[in-house]
């Protein structure tokens, strides 16, 4: 097949671009080119989707597929004007949906309406990507694949929010590290790897319709459990009471001074806690988790400073382990 990944060089973009090149198809990435080195085996066309041209070099061509990973809708529905394409994929999100509370929903769930004004920048990302949904739904019908994903993670995250537990449990600042008391929690990892393993063989086999891209769910205490194997960890946890720690500042989830994936507002456990049948259903195939923490961790040694996106450095976490301990 003819692909074309617009965002070819990102994380996930060009994660697929190497999926689809390992496949024997011929990849065209559409970027900037600003977020890292394409592909190798594919063509990079620079260009910038913020351009009214920037289409002109690929709009001469038909294309098996089109892969889309935006977040703006006017980006989107240029692309569609512009391309000529029998098939387009977009990898959307699970902020789509407006009730992001409630655990094991699947892709009939209400979604958010983006006529409302976004009570925070998280709702606006979920607006946006609904609008995205919308265009390609309506210009390509059954022919669309639109994958819902949750949390991505695994090599290259720069997110860290799928790395940081690797990582910290294989540079602990003590004979403990700080946990939350949340080990029933959910947390729901997607492997970039085979998400975007899955979306170029769901192109091949001309599989349309939505789907929530999500990985399996895991109880947080065992996806920590299965850090600290990966880690080679010897050493003991400091279980905090979630409500210690939002009166010490630490943020849920991810950014910085948070414990990442863990999520203690119900009002956001039904997001890790997804109902992702339909999608195994029909090929999303997940590798171990402690592959996907090895992997990362094997990547995170490579990255210069730490934190990076999400976790506690090592002076947050001494300083709350002493706080802890004189609680």
């Amino acid at each position: 097949m003819r692909i074309l990944v617009l965002g070819g060089t990102g994380w996930l973009g060009r994660t697929i671009a190497i999926a689809a090149v390992a496949r024997g198809h011929a990849v065209v990435c559409l970027a900037r080119g600003g977020s890292g080195p394409v592909a190798e085996g594919a063509v990079l066309v620079r260009a910038d989707r913020e351009h009214p041209e920037a289409y002109v070099v690929v709009s001469d061509e038909r294309w098996d597929v089109v892969v889309d990973v935006a977040r703006r809708p006017d980006h989107v529905r240029s692309a569609i004007a512009a391309l000529a394409a029998d098939r387009y994929v977009l990898v959307s999100t699970g902020n789509v949906y407006a009730d992001p509370g409630t655990p094991h929903q699947d892709e009939t769930a209400t979604l958010l309406d983006p006529g409302a004004e976004p009570a925070d920048p998280g709702e606006a990302y979920g607006m946006g990507k609904v609008l995205c949904e919308r265009a390609v739904l309506d210009a390509f019908g059954d022919r669309a694949l639109i994958a819902r994903a949750g949390l991505i993670g695994g090599p290259g995250d720069a997110s860290g929010r799928s790395g940081w537990w690797p990582w910290r449990f294989a540079h602990p600042t003590g004979v403990a590290v700080l946990v939350p008391d949340a080990a029933d929690r959910p947390t729901e990892v997607v492997d970039v790897r085979d998400l975007a393993a899955w979306l170029v063989r769901a192109a091949e086999e001309g599989i349309g319709g939505v789907f929530d891209a999500v990985g399996q769910e895991v109880p947080f205490g065992e996806h920590l459990a299965t850090a600290q194997a990966v880690a080679r960890f010897a050493g003991g946890l400091a279980t905090a009471p979630e409500g210690w720690l939002a009166e010490q500042g630490v943020a849920e989830w991810a950014g910085p001074r948070s414990l990442p994936l863990w999520l203690a507002d119900p009002g956001w456990q039904g997001f890790a806690s997804r109902d992702g049948s339909r999608a195994r259903e029909v090929g999303l195939v997940h590798r171990p988790l402690a592959e996907t923490l090895r992997d990362v961790l094997a990547w995170e040694r490579t990255q210069p400073a730490h934190p990076h996106g999400a976790g506690l450095s090592d002076a947050e976490e001494r300083d709350l382990l002493r706080l802890l301990a004189t609680s």
